[in-house]
């Protein structure tokens, strides 16, 4: 090499590096398999179901929820519509052939999943309701395919969970407002008739919806009127008629006693329906033996309220008595099951006031007072526990049975029961004073208390 040689000679420049940008997936779903990645003990992402991909796509926008924003909901739902749009598409164009449409359900169940993390967010439902995300949802509990169905219930039954909607109020009623607005019982009622309780993931997705419906009445309660009007209530006592226990059935006497509870209206519409039977008819099967467990207990509790709840309207009454409701009541009480307690409750509910003189003229009829008197003689202790009731809770029950019986019966029968008071060298009598004094030591008790609290205020002003 001569001296001209080395002078021109210049080196090869290679200052940057090649960027590996194009052979990295940036799309979500290389985000997906890179996090699949991360934990050696994971399947490969093309190996996963349907329900591992969406547990990760779960884990990967958790990461992801605090930096969520306007334009991430909005991009969030287009997404989502795109993928609702491309399913129907081709559902219309290959009807018979599902296998072309398979895919995009499979997407379209995973892009539901991601909307998962708006729960997490609830100042952001505002955005949601506005880019249309509402008619969307309920288009997807529309859908035919339960899987996709289940997909919107459970991400429904997650924002509109109480202690999301507690968070940002205001902007949750927004959402509230808007599902009110789109009708959203009934869609509510449609799903529930068309889920099989058979398959494990549609019983769940049932309890699901019923959890929609308690977060709903909870947020407004105006809407359990909604449900009745919709066959909500219908459905709830035709779903109480089924033979056997499970949490469903428990979950739907919960939501009748909700129901009830937040409505007159509600009560008043139960006896047309034939509420009220076929609560007698369910707690029947209890006055001869007693829950199995802790949960049945809980389901027949809650019958045993929504009973009292339906007699506090005075056409219910009629038809509690028509259906022979007195007449299972004082067999409970003669059993001694843990059904006693409530019946107690129930007989109280029923025979009060001008309206319950039919009720308590039946009470005797029905040999009643010799139910009655061993419980007003003597409060069972643990027993009464057990059946959900404290010792004063019984006292003050049969002791209320007695006083309208004092006041609504007359003639021959108010006789009979004041003869109770005189048989047994009027041992009943002395029961009466022993309570009487007691309660009044409680009532001289709590008056002292009150007086040194009026005291103690006097004297800081």
């Amino acid at each position: 090499m001569d001296i001209e040689e080395l002078l021109d000679f210049q080196p090869t420049r290679n200052l940057k590096r090649d960027r590996p940008t194009d052979d990295v997936d940036n799309s979500y779903e290389g985000m997906l398999k890179r996090k699949a990645m991360e934990a050696p003990q994971r399947k490969k992402y093309e190996d996963m179901t349907d329900e591992e991909r969406l547990a990760l796509v779960m884990e990967l926008d958790e990461d992801k929820s605090d930096e969520m924003d306007e334009s991430t909901v909005k991009k969030m739902i287009l997404n989502l519509e795109k993928k609702y749009a491309k399913n129907q598409e081709l559902r219309i164009k290959h009807t018979e052939q599902p296998e072309k449409f398979m895919d995009s359900e499979v997407e379209l169940h995973i892009e539901t999943g991601k909307c998962l993390t708006l729960a997490t967010q609830p100042r952001l439902y505002p955005v949601l309701v506005h880019c249309g995300g509402v008619k969307l949802l309920l288009s997807l509990l529309s859908h035919p395919n339960n899987d996709i169905v289940l997909g919107a219930v459970e991400l429904l039954h997650e924002l509109t969970d109480s202690d999301v909607v507690n968070e940002a109020l205001d902007d949750a009623m927004e959402l509230v407002e808007a599902l009110v607005k789109n009708e959203i019982m009934s869609v509510l009622v449609q799903v529930l008739e068309s889920l099989d309780e058979k398959n494990d993931d549609e019983a769940k997705g049932l309890h699901n919806v019923l959890g929609i419906v308690e977060n709903l009445v909870e947020a407004d309660p105006n809407l359990s009127e909604d449900a009745f009007k919709h066959g909500l209530l219908t459905w709830v006592l035709n779903r109480l008629k089924v033979r056997g226990f499970d949490q469903n059935k428990l979950y739907c006497s919960e939501i009748l006693a909700i129901l009830l509870q937040s409505s007159e209206s509600n009560r008043t519409q139960l006896g047309n329906i034939e509420g009220i039977d076929t609560m007698l008819q369910a707690l029947a099967l209890y006055k001869r033996r007693n829950p199995q467990v802790t949960e049945e207990q809980e389901m027949v509790h809650n019958l045993f309220d929504s009973l009292c709840l339906s007699l506090l309207t005075n056409v219910n009454r009629d038809i509690f008595l028509k259906g022979e409701g007195v007449e299972l009541m004082v067999l409970m009480l003669r059993e001694k099951k843990m059904s006693r307690p409530p019946a107690l409750k129930v007989l109280n509910f029923a025979l009060q006031g001008d309206e319950g003189i039919n009720c308590c003229a039946k009470f005797l009829d029905v040999y009643g007072l010799s139910s009655l008197f061993p419980c007003f003689m003597k409060t069972p202790g643990k027993k009464v526990k057990r059946g959900g009731f404290s010792e004063m809770e019984w006292v003050e029950h049969v002791t209320s049975i007695i006083s309208h019986l004092l006041r609504n019966l007359s003639g021959s029968q108010l006789q009979r029961l004041m003869n109770k008071f005189i048989e047994e060298d009027h041992l009943k009598v002395d029961r009466l004073i022993e309570l009487h004094l007691f309660y009044l030591n409680r009532a001289k008790t709590v008056d002292k208390r009150n007086c040194r609290r009026k005291t103690s205020v006097r004297r800081n002003r």
